[in-house]
């Protein structure tokens, strides 16, 4: 066939994937900052959730590393995520979080102490408190993916009770590649729910690097698949993650559907306290990516604007040190639950077989008040 020829294929549909960057790795202003970030004082505001998340990050893996707590999975890295998560929700939204997203529970009233009992195996950790957004929200979900579809039954129930209100499925890169977030976005499409999908990409899934678990050019381009808007934002751009996911929100809000946003970033720390990054993982990369930290990008960023000085961070470094030691003292002070507690939630009537076992546990030794 000449090549001036007809040809027998037409384009029917073509997608492009745009990524939103304010910030560069070094500080660097690359763009117009919205509006919210040309006040110094919510650009301080931000800079201190992720210096005291990241305080308190640190804490827990020492506590992890001397015998005080459960494996832990750490957010080194990740704290623009959950910052900016945490500031763009509104009150009255619902978070179904992962297990990474600590900065964007402690902002919507989640204690921090809470988190330490999670990982110290205590269901209480669930119990968030009464009057803070975080008693609409989820609890702490470890299982990859499966926490996803839930976010379409309590979408579903907003648009049932035409409420304004977004549901925000956070997960890792790795749960991408599950039949449950595939599931998911086609559903959120078809009943054009207000849900907001929020990919972190550390690039790795436990051991995996993300080029061998999808073989997907970007995250973000999976939503192409259900025909809703996907798009990257520089997850280390604590700046740029806030603006995409606040226009995000506004538009599933206003009813114009469901959207999904691939937060790139890196997991700075082990996948958790039990894993070891060195078997897996190049040191150089590593160094690499500790170029891009979120939290030395918006310092610059600041002192570069003249809002931020070596008297500011010493101040802020003090003061996210004796908040993290605050924290564990009262995760410390938390008097650990009888054994009994362990059948108390499960059945309106206990079975006899279960009253027994529960009768014959109420007689065991008291437990130790240490963690």
């Amino acid at each position: 066939m000449s090549e001036t020829s007809p040809s027998a294929e037409t384009t029917v549909a073509a997608f492009d994937v745009r990524m939103t960057r304010f910030v560069d790795a070094a500080g660097t202003v690359l763009a117009p900052l919205p509006a919210f970030a040309q006040d110094p004082e919510e650009l301080r505001r931000m800079y201190r959730v992720m210096v005291e998340t990241r305080a308190i990050d640190r804490k827990a893996v020492a506590l992890q590393r001397t015998g005080q707590l459960g494996t832990y999975a750490s957010c080194l890295g990740q704290e623009a995520i959950g910052t900016a998560t945490g500031i763009a929700m509104h009150a009255d939204d619902v978070l179904i979080p992962a297990y990474r997203d600590y900065a964007a529970q402690f902002l919507r009233g989640v204690p921090a102490e809470s988190t330490f009992l999670y990982w110290a195996g205590d269901e209480r950790s669930m119990h968030f408190p009464e009057g803070t957004p975080s008693r609409h929200d989820f609890p702490f979900s470890v299982p990859i993916g499966t926490h996803i579809p839930q976010a379409i039954g309590v979408a579903y129930a907003f648009r049932l009770r035409k409420q304004p209100r977004v549901a925000v499925a956070a997960c890792g890169d790795g749960a991408t590649s599950r039949g449950d977030f595939y599931e998911a976005v086609s559903s959120a499409k078809v009943w054009n729910l207000p849900v907001v999908f929020l990919i972190s990409n550390n690039q790795w899934a436990i051991s995996l690097p993300r080029a061998r678990q999808t073989g997907a050019q970007t995250l973000a381009q999976k939503a192409i698949a259900g025909g809703i808007p996907g798009e990257q934002v520089d997850g280390n751009d604590v700046i740029a993650t806030r603006h995409v996911l606040e226009r995000a929100l506004a538009a599933a809000r206003a009813g114009e559907g469901p959207r999904v946003i691939e937060a790139v970033t890196y997991r700075l720390h082990d996948h958790t306290t039990a894993d070891d990054a060195r078997r897996y993982r190049a040191e150089d990369e590593l160094e690499d990516a500790w170029t891009r930290c979120p939290i030395k990008r918006l310092r610059a960023c600041m002192a570069t604007l003249g809002c931020w000085s070596v008297a500011d961070e010493e101040e802020l470094e003090a003061q996210a040190a004796a908040r993290a030691e605050a924290v564990a003292q009262a995760y410390f002070a938390v008097q650990p639950e009888m054994p009994q507690a362990i059948f108390d939630s499960l059945y309106a009537t206990l079975p006899t077989a279960l009253g027994a076992q529960r009768a014959e546990v109420m007689t065991a030794p008291a437990p130790q008040t240490e963690h």
